[in-house]
């Protein structure tokens, strides 16, 4: 484990972060007391699929988006 404080995180962030990437453990601290932990980003490996309900709308009607008569007093 790397315990670096914050003057150190930023003065050698690159190799900070060659470090975290290589698996070695990151910890960025506030004096003596660890705050936070650099980790890399894992890539997702749930991929998001749009239209994810396909046949739940059968029809749209043409004045789907007309005003409704109730507020037509804001419109």
């Amino acid at each position: 484990m790397i315990l670096v404080t914050m003057h150190e995180a930023k003065t050698n962030l690159s190799k900070l972060v060659k470090e975290s990437l290589e698996g070695e453990e990151v910890v960025i601290a506030r004096g003596s007391k660890p705050l936070v932990k650099l980790v890399p980003v894992t890539p997702s490996s749930k991929q998001r699929r749009l239209g994810g309900c396909p046949g739940l709308i059968l029809h749209i009607d043409d004045d789907f988006d007309a005003p409704l008569g109730d507020f037509a007093e804001y419109v």
